[in-house]
């Protein structure tokens, strides 16, 4: 599941963003989400 969601969270960055600001901000969602699914457990 965790791999899947990584995968996802890769795809998403790599097809959303379209200049390095914007990759940074969805660099920067990505660890939140993950910190949200890591503070689940």
């Amino acid at each position: 599941m965790r791999n899947m969601f990584l995968l996802l969270v890769l795809t998403l960055v790599t097809v959303g963003c379209n200049t390095v600001q914007g990759m940074g901000k969805d660099i920067k969602q990505g660890g939140e989400a993950l910190e949200r699914v890591g503070s689940k457990k």
